[in-house]
């Protein structure tokens, strides 16, 4: 999948938590219960990580469409 302007992106966990509103430790429990797109990994550094930014809009659309009572 590409974004509107042709090309991937790549946010890092303090543009993720922006994005969402939620704090560090809300967005791991989310991740580990798979209510939340998993990061990839930049290189061979464990700690270095993003979220495809398409995954992150792709989750805040899910959250509207519950709220507004439209099953994702």
């Amino acid at each position: 999948m590409t974004t509107v302007e042709g090309y991937l992106r790549l946010l890092r966990l303090p543009r993720v938590l922006d994005k969402t509103g939620l704090s560090r430790s809300s967005l791991y429990e989310k991740i580990a219960s798979g209510d939340f797109p998993k990061p990839v990994r930049l290189g061979t550094d464990a700690k270095s990580v993003g979220w495809p930014e398409h995954e992150v809009d792709g989750w805040i659309q899910n959250a509207i469409r519950r709220r507004d009572g439209d099953e994702a």
